[in-house]
């Protein structure tokens, strides 16, 4: 029988509304018995049974909820069946040849907190973000495997979530057989290296699949500005889309370098169709409202997260004004803006305030004739909304 966390008076309507996690301020006891990573019943302060789930003292989120069913065993066959379940969401995706890029497990919102698997052809690349999923990731990846027929499991747990839970970064192979130092997927018919070690994120941003299409549509005949490009994969849509030229923009050189490769991959010469530029993004565009040849007929933001905590929040959103301000003076009359922010702490009502705030100082009119979020394997449970962290515009910026 599992140990007990007993929760504060008017503490329980999240946990009946199936919100999956419980702060530490919600919580009157903790177990005396169970260690962390272990999994525990939650009850209302009445004593009546409400949910399941792993319980981390070290967290600020002490307990991440996995059933609400009373008298669910979470065992090796829960997390087989949840696992099944998560990739049986992606069957379409699985079966279409053109696409071997996607997310299969994504977290809360596929009701297994704290996991991260995405799928790069032959390999999966697993993010455990709590100490729940960190003490059973060997046998998560095992069923992976068997579940999804792929080689290998490299294990991508080195982001900042893990300090929270009192765990070290990991960046390593995991299961299976080692992967190679890069793999090529397939997105849309496109081809891809990506670097599943070395790369941001777990090697891609399979979340903008389909933006990068939407986008695409834009840019037949145009002149396009891709800010912060990381391996090219916009500036390779639109170049197949019928764009005039590219320029891409990275404060990284291997980035732009294995973008090189990319664009060869699918045929195009990278001297004939594109320049490219490693530097601080946000000094470039500002030093060129000084060159009047720097002027684009279709601009793409594809900035890394810039909202990390509540504390930099300010910061933040002062750096997505900014460089949306920029990007609008360096556009001709009637260019198109497509600008996105991955912060999950930005909602989307909050970031179309940022790029108003932005048109303003520009002193230009601009119209949204989009909004974008992100792909379908990235779905978001309703109990959960701060699974919504993509979000994105496609505008026209007209003359001032």
């Amino acid at each position: 029988m599992a140990e007990t966390v007993i929760l504060k008076p008017g503490r329980d309507k999240p946990v009946r509304n199936r919100h999956p996690w419980i702060f530490s301020g919600g919580i009157r006891s903790l177990p005396t018995g169970a260690a962390n990573g272990d999994i525990v019943d939650v009850r209302a302060h009445d004593g009546q049974w409400l949910a399941a789930g792993y319980l981390n003292r070290e967290s600020q989120i002490q307990v991440r909820l996995l059933s609400w069913k009373a008298g669910e065993v979470i065992d090796d066959a829960f997390w087989r069946r949840r696992l099944a379940e998560s990739v049986a969401r992606r069957a379409d995706l699985i079966a279409d040849p053109l696409t071997t890029a996607y997310r299969l497990v994504n977290g809360e919102n596929d009701y297994l907190p704290g996991l991260l698997v995405d799928r790069y052809d032959r390999w999966l690349v697993l993010q455990a973000g709590t100490l729940g999923i960190d003490r059973r990731k060997q046998k998560i990846a095992q069923m992976l495997l068997e579940l999804t027929g792929c080689l290998g499991v490299v294990e991508r747990s080195d982001h900042s979530q893990r300090q929270e839970e009192g765990l070290d970064p990991v960046n390593d192979h995991l299961l299976g057989e080692p992967a190679p130092d890069r793999v090529t997927i397939r997105e849309n018919g496109y081809s891809f290296l990506v670097d599943l070690s070395g790369g941001q994120k777990t090697g891609y941003y399979t979340d903008q699949r389909a933006n990068r299409q939407r986008v695409a549509a834009y840019c037949q005949g145009k002149d396009v500005l891709n800010a912060f490009a990381y391996t090219d994969s916009f500036a390779i849509y639109a170049l197949d889309a019928g764009a005039e030229s590219v320029t891409n923009l990275d404060a990284s050189v291997d980035a732009l370098e294995l973008g090189e490769e990319n664009l060869l991959l699918n045929g195009f010469d990278p001297e004939r169709w594109t320049e490219s530029f490693v530097g601080d993004v946000f000094q470039i565009l500002r030093d060129w409202q000084h060159e009047p040849d720097r002027r684009y007929d279709l601009i793409i933001l594809d900035p890394p997260k810039f909202v990390h905590n509540k504390h930099n929040m300010d910061n933040a959103l002062r750096g997505y004004k900014d460089i949306n301000l920029q990007a609008m003076r360096l556009l001709r009359p009637g260019g198109i803006l497509a600008t996105f922010s991955c912060s999950g702490l930005v909602s989307a009502d909050l970031f179309q305030k940022v790029v108003f705030g932005a048109a303003v100082d520009a002193g230009r009119p601009v119209q949204i004739l989009e909004w974008l979020q992100q792909g379908t394997d990235h779905p978001v449970a309703l109990t959960f909304p701060e699974g919504a962290y993509l979000k994105g515009l496609i505008c026209r910026v007209d003359a001032p």
